[in-house]
């Protein structure tokens, strides 16, 4: 099922905080939490799923947002922005040096702030095989190989009208290419994705995503029935290659 992508705002301008948590849920995001300090995001980080960051450069403790923005970039494979009133040479220098997902000066509009996250979610660059959650410690990745795009241990953020969402790979049942298009397949809905079918191939679980035909990817695990042309999933016939027809059928025996 689609959810929400879910944001811990960390903002020591109570006022401020306030004003970001309501234009957020507005637009539809949801909020994982409101905290002031390093330390708080910090245990936030370590209890709660979070997909994103919101983190104001100065906050009302020794640690500053960079170190925060610093403890995410080595332990964490989510994104971040920074979010501050300070656009001085010296402190965007400094901020750089930790590599954020973006940069908010303030005050800004309900549309900036969107704009923000949307162009930090679309560009992540995210570790394939992950851990048990995008929470997880990098150091126990084990495989370093990294992708382009939005895409999560256990899920994938697709667009729909104006906001990303997670989608679990389980609930994916096929993917049809259409021109420039994707047509991302789950139990009840479809999602339109720009990207070649090769590539999205790459985003998806090697153990459960095939390519059965030059058009079509699908779950193994959603196959109903196949015959010597297609295979049926929820009600659609797919067609399949002869490859795919005897890898199928050989797994199916094994």
């Amino acid at each position: 099922m689609e959810q929400p992508i879910k944001i811990l705002i960390v903002e020591d301008n109570v006022i401020i905080a306030d004003d970001m948590q309501s234009m957020l849920e507005e637009i539809g995001y949801e909020i994982v939490d409101n905290v002031i300090v390093y330390e708080q995001a910090i245990e936030v980080l370590k209890t709660k799923q979070v997909d994103l960051v919101l983190i104001d450069i100065i906050l009302a403790s020794d640690k500053t947002g960079i170190d925060l923005g610093k403890h995410i970039r080595e332990k964490y494979n989510i994104p971040f922005i920074f979010v501050t009133s300070n656009s001085d040479r010296a402190t965007v220098e400094n901020a750089k040096t930790v590599k954020p997902n973006g940069y908010l000066v303030k005050p800004f509009e309900q549309q900036d702030l969107y704009t923000s996250i949307e162009i930090a979610l679309s560009s992540f660059n995210y570790n394939e095989k992950g851990s048990e959650n995008n929470n997880a410690p990098v150091e126990e990745v084990a495989d370093d190989k990294l992708v382009s795009n939005s895409v999560l241990k256990d899920s994938i953020f697709v667009k729909k009208q104006h906001l990303y969402y997670r989608i679990q790979f389980g609930d994916i049942q096929f993917i049809k290419a259409d021109n420039v298009y994707l047509e991302v397949n789950t139990v009840d809905k479809k999602f339109l994705v720009r990207s070649p079918l090769k590539d999205y191939l790459e985003k998806l679980p090697s153990n459960k995503f095939y390519r059965a035909h030059k058009s079509y990817i699908v779950n193994v695990d959603h196959i109903e029935a196949i015959n010597s042309k297609d295979i049926l999933i929820n009600n659609n016939l797919i067609p399949i290659s002869k490859e795919f027809k005897e890898f199928i059928i050989s797994a199916m025996n094994s």
